[in-house]
């Protein structure tokens, strides 16, 4: 049932459009019944509604006004105007701005009715489209991911109104920030680009475009000067900033996903490249896997010296400053995780109170989710910073006996350690022992054995090609389900996904 807001000065007129109609027969509900513009425009941001009839003269704010601020909302709430005959000019400029219809006061209950029936239908109607166009999307999701039969490759070809008779395609993808850009633009944008001749577009919301060039005479440079000048004048006209990632050419229709699949993995670099940036696969095809690299000890030094200038101005050296031109995606993603794993260690370690931070899954997710290297880096200077306070409140010294037991697990992690036999080392009782160890560490010792494990894991999966059975049993776990299960429990994530996450 659509709901409707009546907007009128006038008490009894007001309480006269209430009661003159079955609103429930005509498949409405009044929801909202205001005096003024102002009154109706808060109404309508706690329960927004779907139609607004709403005499134009009234104090505060008019109905144009009011149509106007809500309209900048949402452009799908429809109006219908109340005026009276000396207020003609008004209704005019109501028509212009696209109001359903205006109703000549007194009020006709048989035309106000006409009215609101046409409105819903409209309304029905505008609904419809919606969900054509949501299924037609995903429809064209299906497809470019490989999911239609080929006897149905026919349909496609018509509804991107390809050249069947051209001997070569080239595909692109382009991305724009959702958040600086209004439907309304968007569609501007897609108006603009169909015009191009050759030009083939899908809109894949929220935030991209499938663009398809029916060209058999460019060649590979050609193709992406082609589309730097359309995205030269997207951004000129329309102040849009995009980034395009140029695929390779194709000669059938059949080889469209694989060509736009190769399109959509460039978009990762954004990342490095930015908003305003065409690249093609050939410009990413040697960048190099080396080409982004931390020393992860020097980062950690720093925030346990509770050094934070120098632990964010370094961590700004590797993830800015000093990034190669000629790095992969994959590197900074790669040496991105690593940064957060080794955050989440330190946290760890020193037992930081969790409701403070994200968590690892979150931190990773902030990661991949981000625009630009500028995003990830303000993530990590938020961690880096709240540790170094929380460490500051929760200063930790350590008593001899307990470094000791510290640079012992670094060294002998392999082995099968355990308080007792430490305890007899050290002439010391054991339970005593495991009770100063939990009070300064903030762990027990098995604990803290565990994540020495899981730390060293943790790097040979992300920068090694070990398998995870030999790294299991590289770091004294003989059980590699029992290893499993443990590095799960200190990261969050198995060792199987970390090692996904290092083909970014």
């Amino acid at each position: 049932m659509k709901k409707v807001m009546l907007v009128e000065d006038e008490e009894l007129i007001l309480q006269g459009l209430k009661n003159i109609l079955d609103w429930e027969a005509l498949g409405l509900k009044v929801v909202h019944m205001a005096h003024d513009g102002l009154e109706a425009l808060k109404m309508w941001e706690k329960e927004p509604v779907h139609i607004v009839v709403t005499d134009i003269s009234m104090p505060d704010m008019d109905g144009l006004t009011l149509l106007k601020k809500i309209r900048e909302k949402e452009e799908q709430v429809r109006f219908i105007i109340l005026t009276g005959y000396d207020e003609f000019d008004y209704a005019r400029e109501a028509i212009r701005l696209e109001v359903e219809n205006y109703i000549l006061k007194p009020i006709n209950e048989e035309e106000l009715e006409r009215q609101l029936r046409e409105t819903a239908e409209k309304l029905e109607e505008m609904d419809k489209k919606k969900i054509r166009y949501i299924d037609e999307k995903t429809q064209w999701i299906h497809f470019l991911n490989g999911g239609i039969q080929k006897d149905e490759y026919g349909k496609y070809i018509r509804m991107l109104g390809l050249l069947e008779d051209c001997e070569a395609y080239h595909a692109a993808v382009m991305k724009w920030n959702v958040d600086d850009l209004k439907e309304k633009k968007i569609t501007d944008v897609i108006v603009e680009l169909k015009k191009k001749d050759g030009l083939s577009i899908v809109h894949l919301p929220p935030d991209s475009l499938l663009m398809v060039l029916s060209d058999g005479d460019m060649d590979e440079v050609q193709v992406q000067e082609y589309f730097l000048e359309l995205q030269s004048q997207i951004d000129s006209k329309f102040n849009v900033m995009t980034f395009i990632g140029v695929g390779p050419s194709f000669h059938s229709f059949e080889e469209l996903p694989g060509a736009y699949k190769k399109a959509r993995k460039l978009q990762k670099y954004l990342i490095i490249e930015g908003y305003g940036s065409c690249i093609s696969q050939s410009q990413i095809q040697d960048r190099k896997s080396e080409a982004v690299s931390m020393d992860e000890s020097r980062l950690r030094k720093f925030i346990l010296k509770k050094e934070k200038d120098q632990a964010v101005d370094y961590m700004e050296d590797v993830l800015i400053n000093n990034i190669q031109k000629d790095a992969s995606a994959g590197a900074l993603y790669q040496t991105a995780v690593r940064m957060a794993m080794l955050i989440q260690e330190i946290k760890k370690e020193y037992k930081l109170e969790s409701g403070r931070f994200h968590d690892l899954s979150e931190l990773i997710e902030t990661i991949f989710s981000a625009d630009d290297i500028l995003g990830i880096k303000t993530a990590f200077v938020s961690e880096i910073t709240e540790i170094i306070e929380c460490m500051h409140e929760e200063d930790s010294q350590y008593t001899p006996v307990v470094r000791q037991i510290i640079a012992e697990v670094r060294h002998n992690y392999k082995e099968d350690m355990n308080l007792k036999t430490l305890a007899y080392k050290y002439h010391m009782n054991a339970s005593y022992l495991g009770q100063i160890f939990q009070r300064e560490v903030g762990c027990s010792f098995a604990q803290y054995l565990s994540n020495t494990k899981n730390s060293i894991a943790k790097d040979l999966i992300l920068n090694t090609n070990m398998k995870i059975n030999d790294i299991a049993r590289q770091v004294g776990y003989p059980d590699t389900s029992y290893f499993y299960r443990k590095f799960k429990q200190c990261y969050g994530v198995s060792p199987a996904s970390l090692r996904e996450m290092k083909k970014y």
